[in-house]
C-alpha cells in the first residue's frame, strides 16, 4: 500500500531541494512538470484554499482562516477521494511513496493527519532572516513583518507537531551541512532506501551579509534590524536560531508515535 508523505515548510526553507532529492529516487512519486510554480500540490487540488487566499507567501499564517486542523468540516470521505484523485493524476501509481509538498502544510498537518491518517510529516525550518530575505520580492512587505510571520507559522507548528503521529523535524542548516545524516534519518523515519546525490549547497551567506551591512539593502533600515531583534530574538531563540549569532540552528528531532 502507498504510503502519503507531506514535506512542510515556509516558502524558500529547502521543502524544494527535499523534494527533488525525493522525487528522483526510485521509491518515490513527486509531483514535477505540472506547470504550477514550484510543482506545489496546493494548486493541484479543488478541496482547500492555497495560501494566496490569505496572502500569500510571508503574510498567510497571520490569517486564522487559513490554518486547518482535525476540526474543518472539509474532511469528509468525499473530499478525501476528490484530492488523491486530483493529485493523483501527478503521481506514478506504481511508487511506494507519494509526496506532496506546500508552504502552508507547516500550519495544516493536523488536517491532513485526519484525512489520511497513516501521512508521513516531514518538516524543514530555516533561518528566518535568510527565509524573509528570500521572500521580500514576493510579499511586498518588510523585513520585521516577515520575520513576525516566520515566528508565527512556526509556533503554530510547535503547538500542532504535539498531535502529529509520524513526523521528523529539522533544519535547512542541518541539511546542507550534515546531508548524509539528514537523508539516513529520513531513510530511517519511512524505513525505505533513498537514491541520494550530494549537491546540497548552503545559501544562508548572502543573506547573512545583508543583514550585517545595513547600507546594502535600502529597505533594510536600521531601525528594522534593532526592532526585529528587540522583538523576536528571545522567540527566534526558542526555535534554536538567533538574530545575532547566525551559526545556530536547531536540531534534527523525531516525533513518531505508533
Amino acid at each position: 500500500m502507498q504510503k502519503l508523505v507531506f514535506i512542510c515548510g515556509l516558502h524558500r526553507s529547502g521543502t524544494s531541494i527535499l523534494h527533488k532529492t525525493l522525487s528522483n529516487s526510485e521509491h518515490f512519486s513527486g509531483f514535477h512538470d505540472t506547470g504550477i510554480f514550484e510543482d506545489e500540490g496546493q494548486h493541484l487540488q479543488s478541496v482547500f484554499p492555497p495560501d494566496m487566499d490569505f496572502g500569500g507567501p510571508g503574510k498567510f499564517a497571520f490569517d486564522q482562516n487559513s490554518r486547518l486542523d482535525e476540526t474543518s468540516a472539509l474532511i469528509t470521505p468525499g473530499n478525501r477521494e476528490k484530492i488523491l484523485k486530483e493529485w493523483g493524476k501527478y503521481w506514478d501509481k506504481e511508487k511506494p511513496f507519494w509526496i506532496e509538498k506546500s508552504p502552508p502544510n507547516l500550519i495544516r498537518m493536523r488536517f491532513f493527519q485526519e484525512l489520511f491518517p497513516k501521512a508521513y510529516f516531514i518538516t524543514i525550518s530555516r533561518h528566518p532572516i535568510a527565509v524573509s530575505l528570500a521572500t521580500k520580492k514576493w510579499s511586498r512587505t518588510s523585513v520585521p513583518n516577515l520575520i513576525k510571520h516566520w515566528v508565527t507559522a512556526h509556533e503554530i507548528y510547535r503547538n500542532d507537531r504535539k498531535k502529529i503521529n509520524k513526523e521528523l523535524y529539522f533544519s535547512y542548516e542541518e541539511m546542507v551541512a550534515s546531508p548524509e545524516k539528514v537523508i539516513k534519518e529520513v531513510e530511517d523515519f519511512l524505513d525505505t532506501d533513498i537514491s541520494f546525490v550530494n549537491n546540497f549547497k548552503n545559501f544562508n551567506g548572502k543573506y547573512f551579509d545583508r543583514w550585517n551591512k545595513d547600507k546594502s539593502w535600502q529597505f533594510l533600515k536600521r531601525y528594522q534590524k534593532k526592532k526585529s531583534i528587540e522583538e523576536f530574538e528571545k522567540i527566534v531563540n526558542d526555535f534554536g536560531y538567533s538574530l545575532v549569532d547566525l551559526n545556530k540552528y536547531p536540531k534534527l528531532r523525531l516525533n513518531k508515535k505508533i
